[in-house]
């Protein structure tokens, strides 16, 4: 499909950046995936790191940040040389706030959740406490201003839509939510639900996830969406 390059222009309004709105010291999950704005994350938490942490940020109301794994495992791991302690952790300065919509506890220890992505954050400082778990000093990023869809890139929500649909009919609580949105002409939001889609690597997801322009995302999501294989 053809492409328009087009030149963005933000909205300061529309671009929180207050960091009163964030805890103090932000408590992180580093995962092997990339959550985006709006995205839809469950989780079993086992690790004695994460279930207080977790039960703490549920009955506060408080987001914790999703922060994508290069280098290291989402369970801790020994150290490779088998002196104490774990294995290293790495992660990206760039993530995403994940706010706790539902939790269940099927046994002790166990904690099943369902996270929806919020805004994007950009970490400045971390620090890995005793007990393993990574605590950090982010600021929230812009969000996307709201940016219709050049009529070139219009495919791709049709498409999204179609697929959306298919999904739904064989999960019903999969993408019903976003079904039901007022969001579909909105360039970020359905460039966003394309990644939570796309077979790309974390790298990839992670370079998209950076950009503060909605329409360049769209127009790149296009791209990888063109090479993808046809029935």
């Amino acid at each position: 499909m053809p492409r328009t390059r087009v030149r963005l222009r933000h909205n300061a309004a529309s671009m929180p950046t207050d960091r009163a709105t964030l805890p103090a010291a932000l408590p992180l999950f580093p995962l092997g995936t990339v959550l985006f704005p709006g995205g839809w994350l469950p989780l079993q938490i086992f690790e004695v790191r994460y279930l207080d942490m977790v039960q703490r940020c549920h009955e506060r109301g408080e987001p914790f940040g999703v922060v994508t794994l290069s280098e290291g495992h989402e369970v801790q791991q020994p150290a490779r040389d088998g002196s104490p302690g774990f294995a290293p952790e790495a992660f990206s300065d760039i993530g995403t706030l994940a706010h706790i919509e539902t939790l269940e506890r099927p046994q002790p220890g166990l904690l099943v959740i369902g996270c929806r992505g919020g805004q994007r954050i950009r970490l400045h400082r971390r620090e890995k406490l005793k007990h393993g778990l990574w605590m950090g000093d982010a600021e929230p990023l812009p969000a996307d201003p709201a940016m219709g869809i050049p009529d070139d890139l219009d495919s791709l929500r049709e498409l999204l839509l179609d697929l959306g649909r298919q999904l739904h009919a064989q999960h019903p609580d999969a993408f019903r939510h976003a079904l039901e949105g007022d969001h579909w002409q909105d360039a970020g939001w359905v460039a966003n639900r394309w990644c939570d889609f796309l077979p790309e690597s974390n790298q990839v997801k992670q370079r998209l996830l950076a950009l503060d322009n909605p329409l360049l995302r769209l127009e790149l999501v296009g791209d990888l969406v063109d090479k993808l294989p046809r029935a």
